[in-house]
């Protein structure tokens, strides 16, 4: 019986699942007249012992037409519109409704044909009847529900909420998942059956695993809060199964993804830190209603701050972009976001470089800019010692470019995007940044016009470059994870909650601030890897697990890179209007030093002299601290010419 069912439902149930909704309708209506048919003949036997009325064909005509009323009716109270795997309570009333009217209708045919009647014949009829069409189909969910038991992973859903019984409800008919417990932390819960899935105390989720055999862990708790979801996440890390996670509640009011979307969880639930609710003021102060542009505006922070800007309702947005491919793709995905929510904003996609002071100038003059949010910038570590010509040009005199641009064009409000690693950088990247911060600095001294001030935070989570996607990739790939050092440890927030922060801040600097996010507590990377590793349900590989799943390789710090990264240079921060945006009170330079500073780095770097750019760097009050001598690629290859 077993065989027959198993082949049943492998062989018969897909093909139909996959039947189109009129042949599927064809075939109900088919089985509940034969049901109708079935269960008169079979009431009438019982009673009478005998099937002579049957065989009269004026009272068959007569039922023929009592059982197109009925099917009528079934189709008007919405019974052939239900699907079956769902069926619940509605279509129990729906049945019932349909098979007493059923039976009112055939005893006025009985009486209108004088036919032999018994109440207690009728009575039977409907039972069968609504026996017959309701067993039928709960029959039927059983066995498309039947169909998934044998999915290929038994799963434990994290939460009983209203999420979690959606959940389950998605999965009913998926070859992939069954739900086979449910775990929750309230107690109210712990006991309670939901379509036969017991729920289970967070105390026995251990001795729930090993029972049910289950393979993987589904997360269904979208509306906890970071923290929280960080503390569940730790304790069944070391469970050792993978655990999955469905979209927040944002995504899923929002329509944006489906509760049976299933994710793998987010390294910023990890974190677990919560984003600060934003001040409205603050967000609005610098670009409602005003022209705003943002540099760098295809990569991965400017992208962010044009998306949070236009739901702002500036006037205009300028993206300014020296990638051609980089700009068509924000252009278009703004556009799209414009057109979906109806916002009244002009675009306007412009290519160029910031190291042409003159095509910004005419931007800004033209389309009379009021705000700049200057996130152009070349940021990858090794990259910028490898090419660092070209990191000065780009970091220092792109920004000292686009300021004087502004400057002339009567910009309200500059804010330059700038890094952790300007603050006693050991690498050329965070010291060209340091450079960019002291030309503001000294520029606000030189003028009144445009207010300057800088936004200093770490890594962002997803952005290029960033450990996360890379440490995904690698796993994926069976390993091994590569880390440049074991006590490596960096500041991490998400892009959205940095791009916001930016704007907040950019509407409180006075002229020539020094503005740090709160960026949370540091995370180890090496202790960011384990995670992830274990979060798929691998093991890390090592001396005291070589069968483990995926190792950790150490390759070394790279050049420039530092092992720990700082957001202040000095002691001193004051507190702001926003609990997550401290103020720096650090060392600047006046304009006139800060000019013949930039003197010497510009006739140094047009005779791509690398000794002399390192020893302005090291003059400058940057704090360079190098770890690795000149590791520019060009200057290796022709020292020892």
């Amino acid at each position: 019986m077993r065989n027959f069912t198993s082949a049943f439902l492998h062989q018969c149930l897909p093909p139909m699942m996959e039947w189109s909704r009129f042949s599927k309708r064809t075939v109900s209506i088919s089985i509940d007249c034969v049901i109708l048919f079935a269960s008169w003949v079979l009431a009438y036997y019982l009673r009478y012992d005998s099937l002579e009325l049957i065989r009269d064909e004026s009272f068959v005509l007569s039922f023929m037409a009592v059982i197109l009323a009925t099917i009528v009716v079934f189709s008007l109270s919405g019974l052939y519109r239900t699907v079956v795997r769902f069926i619940g309570l509605r279509s129990m009333v729906a049945i019932a409704t349909g098979t007493v009217v059923s039976g009112v209708l055939l005893h006025f045919a009985i009486d209108a044909n004088a036919f032999l009647y018994s109440l207690s014949g009728n009575l039977n009829y409907v039972f069968f009847a609504f026996a017959g069409i309701a067993g039928s189909r709960l029959l039927l969910r059983e066995l498309v529900t039947a169909s998934g038991r044998n999915a290929q992973h038994k799963v434990l859903i994290y939460g009983a909420g209203a999420s979690g019984r959606q959940l389950l409800l998605a999965l009913a008919s998926s070859v992939e998942f069954r739900a086979v417990a449910f775990v929750d932390d309230d107690p109210s819960f712990h006991g309670v059956m939901i379509r036969d899935v017991k729920v289970h105390s967070p105390d026995c989720i251990e001795d729930v695993i090993k029972k049910y055999g289950i393979s993987r862990i589904l997360l269904a708790v979208p509306s906890a809060s970071r923290g929280t979801r960080a503390k569940l996440i730790e304790r069944l890390e070391s469970l050792g199964l993978p655990v999955l996670t469905i979209p927040g509640m944002t995504d899923l009011v929002d329509g944006k993804m489906k509760i049976d979307e299933l994710q793998d969880v987010k390294i910023e639930d990890l974190l677990g830190r919560d984003a600060v609710t934003p001040v409205p003021s603050l967000l609005t102060a610098n670009i409602t209603g005003k022209v705003v542009m943002v540099t760098g505006a295809g990569g991965s922070i400017g992208s962010e701050l044009c998306r949070q800007i236009i739901l702002q309702s500036p006037q205009k947005l300028v993206l300014f972009e020296s990638s051609e491919f980089a700009l068509y793709e924000i252009d278009k995905e703004l556009t799209a976001t414009l057109a979906n929510q109806q916002l009244d904003v002009q675009l306007l996609p412009v290519l160029g470089t910031v190291l042409d002071q003159q095509r910004l100038q005419q931007i800004m003059q033209s389309y009379q800019v009021q705000t700049v949010y200057h996130a152009a910038a070349y940021k990858h570590v090794p990259l910028v010692e490898f090419n660092v010509i070209e990191g000065l040009r780009n970091n220092l005199f792109g920004t000292w470019h686009t300021a004087e641009a502004a400057i002339a064009s009567q910009v309200e409000t500059f804010v330059l995007i700038s890094t952790d690693k300007a603050v006693r950088p050991t690498n050329v990247m965070g010291t060209t940044k340091r450079l960019a911060e002291l030309a503001l600095q000294a520029l606000a001294t030189r003028q009144q016009s445009t207010r300057f001030c800088m936004v200093r935070f770490g890594n962002v989570l997803g952005s290029s470059g960033s450990v996360v996607p890379l440490f995904r990739k690698q796993i994926k790939k069976g390993g091994p994870i590569t880390l440049t050092h074991e006590d490596i440890t960096r500041y991490f927030m998400t892009i959205p909650e940095a791009a916001q922060l930016v704007i907040q801040a950019g509407a409180m600097g006075e002229g020539g601030d020094v503005f740090v996010l709160d960026m949370g507590e540091p995370v180890k990377i090496y202790d960011l890897a384990k995670k992830m590793v274990h979060l798929t349900g691998l093991e890390i590989k090592n001396k005291q697990n070589p069968h483990g799943d995926i190792e950790i390789k150490i390759t070394g710090l790279r050049p420039g890179e530092k092992l720990y990264e700082e957001l202040l240079i000095g002691d001193e921060e004051k507190a702001t209007r926003h609990p997550r945006i401290k103020a720096a009170n650090e060392v600047c330079l006046s304009w006139t030093e800060m000019q013949a500073l930039l003197s010497e780095f510009s006739e140094a770097s047009i005779n791509y002299d690398l000794v002399k750019i390192r020893e302005l760097m090291l003059s400058a009050p940057t704090g360079f601290n190098p770890t690795d001598g000149i590791c520019d690629l060009w200057w290796q290859a022709n020292k020892t010419i």
